[in-house]
């Protein structure tokens, strides 16, 4: 079995970083996740952080925690973690596991 893989692809502007993610967010992924978004909150933190979720196609509940995590640092760093693209599976996660407030998401 291959291992999952998740793709971060980082775009910068003046006061908002985007993460397009790509792949599966699990117990084997959320550590390259974390320290992407620790480094940009331990450096300058912008304004904002958007992860586009449009590419993901898996999150267990490892990846649920880690999100909720980031948010609440981002939070603690007066930037604010946002989730874009969400797809109807993740979005049903988030309802089903109540962390659907928890999480600060981003509609078109």
């Amino acid at each position: 079995m291959e291992r999952p893989e998740l793709s971060i692809a980082v775009q910068r502007a003046p006061d908002e970083v985007v993460m397009q993610l790509a792949g599966e967010i699990d117990v084997l992924t959320v550590t390259e996740l974390s320290t992407l978004v620790n480094d940009l909150l331990a450096a300058e933190p912008p304004g904002r952080i958007v992860l586009d979720m449009s590419g993901v196609t898996f999150c267990d509940s490892q990846g649920l925690g880690t999100l909720v995590v980031l948010s609440r640092k981002a939070q603690h760093n007066q930037t604010v973690l946002a989730l874009a693209n969400v797809g109807d599976f993740l979005m049903r996660v988030l309802d089903i596991t109540g962390l659907r407030s928890a999480l600060m998401i981003s509609t078109p």
